[in-house]
Parts: C-alpha cells; structure tokens; sequence
C-alpha cells in the first residue's frame, strides 16, 4: 500500500452541493467584538411522508432529495419489504409533502401505534419494536483494510460539504473499498441514512461490500439501521454508545470509531480488519481540521 493511494480524487455517484438552491441562508448577527457579521445557516423545514394515503410522520430536514429520504425511511422501518414494487413518488414542494405509492396495499398501523424516539438530533422517531429483525441478520465477511479507513477519512473529511460552508449538520457516506460513492448531509444523522438506503433501495444497490461512514455517534439507532441495511462495516470519527457495541457485537457488525489522523478505535468485529499498511506512514491530522467547524 502506497501513502500516495490516500489522497487519491473521490469520485462521488452523489457529492454535497454546498451551493445548492435553498439549502443554506444568509444571516446577519453580532460577533463577539460587536462588529456586523453574516454567516451562512443550514436551512430546516418540514417533510411529511405518506406511504399511499397514510400520512406517517413529518421530519425535519434540508430539503434535497425528499425521494431518498421518504423511500429510505419507510424501509428501514420495515414498512416496505425487499419484494415491494414503488408505482410512484409524488413530492409537493409547496405542500412539503412526499407520497411513496406502491403497487400491493400495506399494513403498518401497528407499527404507527408504537414510537421510539431515538437519540438523534432533529428528534428521530423509530415505530414499533427497535430490534424486530435484528436476529434474522447475517452480514457477509467482507473483509476491511486499514488503508481504505484512511483513505476514507482523508477524502471525506477534505469534500466541499454543507458542515465546512455551514456547520450544524450530519453527514453520512455509503463508500466502497477506499472510494466514498454517495455522500448525504441533514440536520439529523438518522435522515442522511435514511436518504441513503433510499438510493440504495430505489436503485437496487448490493450492501454486502459497502462501508457506511458517519459523522456522528456511533448510537444504538445507527447500529440497527446498518445491520438491517444488510452493510457490514460501520465507522465514525465520533464515538460510542454502550449499547450501539453491544448490539454491533450481537449482530457481528464492525464498528469503528474515533477515526482522526492515524487514529481509529475497533470495539465490534475486529476480525474483518486487514492490517495492511504502517500507521506510522499516514500523517496525523491537523489540529484545525476542517470537520471540527464552518469555515
């Protein structure tokens, strides 16, 4: 392994558009001198998801891509089966509404009846039993190289990206080997997911090779939605919950935090790991790092 192999171009299916339409404002202030200032401010408006004629929940979010999210969020709450035939997405600007129709009728009243709120921010909402399926999981043994962590983390941590125009947002990357391919940001970790299996679901993408990185904490929420996303790696440089290692362990996920410079931490299936390249060859990361805060 070649330390130049680090910085290799990301070649992204979908990247961040810092400058997209409607996605950020500008706001004037005050700083701390008491001088005028402005900055930029991540947007947040409501979405409310319906599956057929059933209004299901209403989420808070940037607004970009409300197909992925509303797709992706029915189905890591097991409210559209692998086999279920999408006859369209209707989504309403001006109304803030998007409308997931299928070809079979649904039944996810049960579901609806039972809520968890979740510890992410934006206030996440899970329906029904948080672990209903986690026991029917097999992740494939497909194996990591330390190199591709690294490689990973350079180039998603040096992306254009609403966090350096903005701050006050998550983000979440579907990669493939030391390539990050589909890179989703939102003001709660749990809609970038969720807008990701949403591209995976609706273009019948394999989870058995793909590494899911976050920016955020690696929480019981975000090891359910890996694991039933079928991904069998998942990494962060945030850190840990007790209780999302124990069902990363349950379910023989790999989970990876405290990822910055040269650094990582493995507390669940640490037998993927290939340890093929020296950590004293990759370079430290700066302590100014430009994930740490908006430019």
């Amino acid at each position: 392994m070649q330390l130049a192999e680090l910085h290799e171009k990301a070649n992204y299916v979908i990247a961040p558009d810092p400058s997209g339409n409607g996605l950020t404002r500008a706001v004037t202030g005050i700083d701390h001198t008491g001088a005028e200032t402005q900055i930029s401010v991540v947007e947040e408006r409501p979405l409310t998801i319906y599956l057929n004629s059933q209004e299901v929940v209403t989420a808070m979010t940037i607004g970009d891509y409300p197909d992925f999210l509303a797709v992706g969020f029915l189905r890591n709450q097991g409210m559209l089966k692998d086999d279920e035939e999408i006859t369209g997405i209707d989504y309403d600007e001006e109304l803030e509404t998007v409308v997931v129709r299928t070809a079979s009728a649904t039944t996810y009243e049960e579901k609806v009846k039972k809520k968890t709120r979740t510890s992410g921010c934006a206030v996440g909402t899970v329906f029904g039993d948080m672990m209903e399926g986690l026991d029917q999981v097999q992740l494939p043994q497909t194996p990591v190289k330390t190199s591709w962590l690294y490689g990973l983390a350079h180039k998603i941590n040096t992306t254009p990206s609403l966090y350096l125009e903005a701050g006050a947002i998550h983000g979440t990357v579907l990669c493939q080997g030391n390539q990050p391919l589909v890179y989703m940001e939102d003001v709660g970790r749990h809609n970038a997911v969720d807008k990701i299996a949403g591209w995976m679901f609706l273009n019948g993408i394999s989870a058995d090779d793909k590494i899911l990185y976050t920016t955020g904490r690696l929480t019981s929420e975000m090891v359910i939605k890996t694991a039933l996303m079928g991904i069998p790696v998942l990494a962060s440089r945030s850190g840990f919950t007790a209780w999302g290692v124990d069902i990363a362990r349950q379910v023989g996920l790999t989970c990876i935090g405290r990822m910055r410079g040269k650094r990582f931490v493995c507390l669940s299936g640490a037998d993927r790991l290939e340890w093929d390249i020296d950590p004293d060859a990759v370079p430290d990361e700066a302590k100014k790092s430009g994930r740490k805060g908006a430019a």
